[in-house]
């Protein structure tokens, strides 16, 4: 079967795009990627050797701004170009990964009759997700708790496709693991593929505070690449342990050595800390839409598998104060993990296959 997947924006919709791919390609069949063209994305796909088409469209508008006909224009556009690709690729089902690059092709699959399966990540769905579901076959969901904000007559818990253990891009067997000590508390520092100046800037000086205070601590810090060389400058300076990356396809390493991990609280990082059994603090990015990462963040700590602090109430003393608690809380830490590991959807990129694949087959 022909399959396309509509996976461009960020790293939270390409890498679980990937991974379903992947699990799609494995089972013989032929899957072309849909992208918008971003520079994160020529990143993310390094190592992927099929077909991709990229189609750019700059996203929703509210209804009454001037942008709104600027972006129906660029919509009617993106549509017309994804008809004209969905026809030559020959595509017999369309996956979209839920993010605004979803709406031209899913409308184009829609005018050609090519059934669609959409995916919802986050615990509350995006302004995409909620408007194009009315024309979707069937909607897979990552998180239970989305039953509560979506309604469709086929919701399905997949889960959230993780990227493969094997995710190594090649040219990045350089990566300086050895910097890194087997006898230190490791914490893993995410601010989502573009980073977080705050969040970077708050981690950075606790882990330098925990290091003078005699706390025998490492850092993996995956900074964004804007800010890169000024953390690996700070942490040289301050002699804290570290290896700063502005970019990791390798994250099951990271993960594997990760004691505790302080990051935002996209559906794709929750999935990920699910399937490495990473203990977490998250900070939810603060002007997500909807409030998304927030409402992740909530359902990942009501499980027991995180802590949860606001970015407003986020500053350096006290996540010095709180990584030196969990130093110190060797049981508590081992419980967030187990807590970790009953989240964990093994089989979510099989699963959301046999569902594609599935409607592809009018069942």
């Amino acid at each position: 079967m022909k399959i396309g997947i509509a996976c461009g924006g960020t790293g939270g919709h390409i890498f679980p795009g990937l991974a379903t791919a992947t699990a799609l390609r494995q089972q013989g069949h032929e899957v072309v990627l849909w992208l918008t063209g971003k520079d994160i994305e020529q990143t993310a796909l390094a190592g992927w050797d099929g077909p991709v088409e990229r189609v750019s469209f700059g996203g929703l508008a509210p209804l009454l701004s001037w942008r709104h006909l600027v972006v129906v224009w660029q919509l009617g556009q993106a549509v017309r170009r994804c008809r004209a690709a969905l026809r030559r690729q020959r595509v017999q089902v369309l996956l979209a990964m839920g993010s605004y690059a979803s709406v031209a092709p899913v409308w184009a699959a829609r005018s050609l009759r090519i059934p669609v399966v959409l995916h919802e990540a986050n615990v509350i769905p995006g302004r995409a997700v909620r408007w194009l579901s009315r024309w979707a076959a069937a909607v897979a969901i990552g998180f239970a708790e989305t039953r509560s904000h979506l309604h469709h007559p086929r919701l399905v818990l997949t889960g959230m496709p993780s990227r493969p253990p094997d995710s190594q891009a090649p040219g990045e067997g350089a990566v300086p693991w050895h910097q890194l000590a087997a006898d230190c508390f490791t914490v893993l520092v995410m601010g989502g593929s573009r980073g977080a100046r705050h969040l970077n800037a708050c981690a950075s000086v606790a882990m330098a505070n925990l290091h003078r205070q005699g706390h025998k601590v490492q850092v993996i810090h995956l900074s964004g690449l804007a800010e890169e060389q000024a953390i690996r400058a700070y942490y040289l300076q301050a002699g804290v342990r570290h290896l700063v990356c502005g970019f990791l396809h390798d994250m099951p390493q990271a993960y594997r050595r990760a004691a505790l991990a302080v990051c935002r609280a996209g559906a794709a990082t929750c999935a990920e800390l699910a399937a490495y059994a990473v203990p977490a603090l998250l900070v939810p990015y603060p002007r997500a839409t909807h409030q998304h990462q927030l409402a992740n963040a909530r359902a990942v700590a009501a499980a027991g598998a995180a802590d949860l602090r606001l970015e407003a109430e986020l500053d350096s003393a006290w996540l010095t104060n709180y990584l030196a608690r969990q130093l110190a809380e060797a049981d508590r830490l081992a419980g967030m993990r187990q807590a970790a590991r009953r989240r964990h959807q093994g089989q979510a990129a099989e699963s959301l296959a046999a569902l594609v694949l599935a409607v592809g087959n009018g069942r």
